[in-house]
């Protein structure tokens, strides 16, 4: 794998330190919680929307994303389905609530709502899965630059992190929402360049026409998938429905978003945004998953590594599997070279046993892949080593370093910690608030504007901290942009269902409320681990709808037989 040359160095180094200076000096000496926190109020429906859309998009999204289609084709945009109806429900129900009692965060309503122990359940669940997912999104990135660089993980991990508590710190929400903006035009950039240079690297003869039939007779283009089989995990109806629990729930009650449009300077500009957002989030993640198409194709007619990490290679060779896994190679080169008579004569006829033939071979390639991963999980285990064998989240990053012309190699990795930055920005900057105004502020004397500030500023800093701490023990799942919506969904339906009882279910009070979503937690959580051990089968997604579900029958069971409780409701 080629090694930076200095002009991808000073493409990369002059974006991300631009990115940093300009955040800070543009919102320098926040002296208010008003703007600190929420900004001033001073942000344009453009600048929420591309905001919220930055903080979603995280460099796990650039990383994982593309590796998720190349493995297992479009089905995956299913996933963001209920992103238009969500930004819809959000805009008629949430925002003018949230506007009209002025809150910092979305869990100071809970306390007005039903109780001040609620709100604080509900802020410190956000902190949990939140302070987690932060972690992770400096965590991948650092994947990639120890790859490209070769330094250690721990180093990167405090780099990347370090740059972001910089301008988060010091410029609070403004400086998140104004990096933004900026963060999203070199990602929209660096994405279409990348997209471009994939077709135009596919041979003279391969219009991109042609490429998605070659993606379709490998089963890539198989976009939606209407069955009710809970073994798919990525359906139209899991992604309607329990996508749309899921985005109610991150988009509605996580801080990290909530905190991007409560920077609006009117209901209809937050409302514009969210609507912004829910408009382009579709067809933005489909365009990145045909990326992801576009490089398999490229790779039926160049060959690939039988593992996309370049460090896995070298430490299997040095192992008493070595020569089992050349045997792998050789079967993988063979392999692709019976299927370029096949993808020939796909091509010349659209012939359905070409086709098939096609299909067939990639699935055989696949499975020596596999058998490669044990291997490599064999030697690694030999020399007691840790390394990761699963590849999807290298596949994107392989194709730019390895194909890539010279300072377009910086431009996306630019992209790819662009996306990591804003994403995380918005994350500590949500954790800081959530912490100052619903944990610290509710339960002590009252403190000046100055005092509060500065003590944001400190709650901010210790999460970077955190986030820092917890990327340096994190460790790949089968795929990260997975477990960051697994970590999600683990959390969201119970939390979503604690906002829908204080919307819609007006008899129920506070006790009961509390009481059903700590037997929620607890069940969402048993749920998980019965399906992680295949004990029952219930796809994550799902676990959104089954969490809100559960606490909402729980607390109007336990109201319904304690009618006695007094709890106040506003």
């Amino acid at each position: 794998m080629q090694i930076l040359n200095w002009i991808d160095w000073v493409v990369l180094g002059v974006t991300l330190t631009a990115i940093v200076a300009y955040g800070t000096y543009q919102t320098r000496g926040s002296k208010n919680v008003k703007d600190y926190l929420k900004g001033g109020n001073s942000s344009k429906w453009w600048t929420i929307g591309l905001s919220v859309m930055a903080t979603q998009a995280s460099a796990i999204t650039f990383l994982s994303t593309p590796g998720q289609a190349f493995n297992d084709g479009m089905g995956f945009v299913q996933f963001y389905f209920g992103i238009p109806i969500a930004m819809v429900v959000i805009c008629m129900v949430f925002i003018p609530l949230y506007h009209r009692l002025k809150v910092y965060t979305a869990y100071e309503f809970l306390e007005n709502r039903f109780d001040l122990k609620t709100r604080t359940l509900a802020a410190i669940l956000f902190l949990i899965q939140r302070g987690l997912a932060a972690g992770i999104t400096i965590f991948a990135p650092a994947i990639i630059l120890s790859v490209v660089l070769g330094w250690d993980l721990l180093t990167l991990n405090i780099i990347i992190g370090l740059l972001v508590i910089i301008y988060t710190v010091s410029g609070g929400t403004r400086a998140v929402n104004v990096t933004q903006k900026h963060q999203m035009v070199i990602i929209f950039i660096g994405m279409l360049v990348a997209f471009f240079l994939i077709v135009s690297k596919l041979p003279a003869d391969i219009t991109f026409s042609k490429a998605l039939s070659i993606a379709g007779a490998s089963g890539k283009m198989e976009v939606l998938d209407f069955s009710f089989n809970l073994n798919n995990r990525y359906t139209f109806w899991s992604g309607i429905i329990g996508g749309t629990f899921l985005m109610l729930s991150y988009f509605g009650t996580d801080q990290s978003q909530v905190q991007r449009y409560l920077s609006g300077k009117s209901v209809k500009e937050m409302q514009l945004g969210l609507i912004f957002n829910g408009i382009l989030k579709v067809p933005m993640q489909f365009f990145i998953l045909l990326v992801g198409v576009m490089v398999f194709v490229f790779y039926q007619f160049n060959e690939a590594p039988i593992n996309f990490n370049p460090t896995t290679e070298s430490v299997v060779l040095n192992s008493k599997y070595a020569d089992e896994f050349k045997l792998l190679q050789e079967e993988q080169k063979q392999v692709f070279n019976d299927k370029q008579a096949h993808i020939k004569s796909f091509m010349a006829s659209n012939n359905v046993d070409a086709s098939e033939h096609i299909a067939l071979a990639n699935d055989a390639s696949d499975n020596i892949r596999e058998e490669a991963r044990i291997l490599i999980d064999k030697a690694a285990e030999e020399q007691n080593i840790k390394i990761e064998s699963n590849d999807k989240d290298y596949v994107f990053i392989h194709f730019i370093l390895e194909n890539l012309p010279r300072g377009l190699i910086g431009l996306l990795l630019a992209v790819i910690l662009s996306a990591a930055m804003s994403s995380t920005s918005s994350e500590l900057n949500a954790l800081g608030s959530t912490t100052t105004i619903d944990l610290y502020k509710r339960n002590t004397s009252e403190k000046t504007e100055e005092e509060m500030v500065r003590i944001s500023r400190w709650f901010t800093f210790g999460w970077g901290v955190m986030a820092i701490c917890v990327a340096c023990v994190a460790n790949l799942a089968e795929n990260l942009i997975q477990l960051v919506n697994i970590i999600g969904s683990i959390f969201y339906g119970n939390v979503l269902g604690i906002f829908l009882l204080a919307f819609f279910f007006k008899f129920v009070k506070g006790n009961a409320v509390f009481v059903g979503a700590l037997i929620t937690q607890v069940l969402v959580i048993a749920l998980y681990i019965l399906d992680l051990y295949d004990i029952i089968n219930l796809p994550f997604l799902w676990l959104n709808f089954v969490g809100c579900a559960i606490v909402i029958t729980i607390a109007c069971m336990l109201q319904i037989f304690s009618p006695n409780d007094k709890t106040i409701t506003t």
